[in-house]
């Protein structure tokens, strides 16, 4: 007898501050990534599907997302900031 069949993985990638569709509050997002994977007597062998949404941390709506606009969410929530604190100190002596 064989043993197949698939199972779910879901990856946080990111929290990112955005104004909800849904409530139209600013509020914390999660995005994450949601990828199934075939199973062969339980051992994860390739992906069937990954999907990317994201979820309101103030009404809990999800919407989904391609996966260029999640890889582009996620760059510009890991791109260094140019804040003036951030900035290197140069001391003239």
């Amino acid at each position: 007898m064989i043993i197949f069949g698939t199972r779910g993985y879901v990856y946080q990638l990111a929290m990112l501050t955005l104004v909800c569709g849904g409530c139209g509050n600013p509020s914390a997002h999660s995005l994450r990534k949601y990828i199934t994977k075939f199973t062969l007597f339980f051992v994860p062998l390739f992906p069937i599907s990954t999907k990317y949404r994201t979820q309101c941390t103030f009404c809990g709506i999800e919407h989904q997302l391609s996966k260029e606009q999640a890889e582009g969410m996620l760059a510009t929530a890991t791109a260094p900031q140019n804040h003036p604190a951030q900035q290197p100190h140069h001391h003239q002596g």
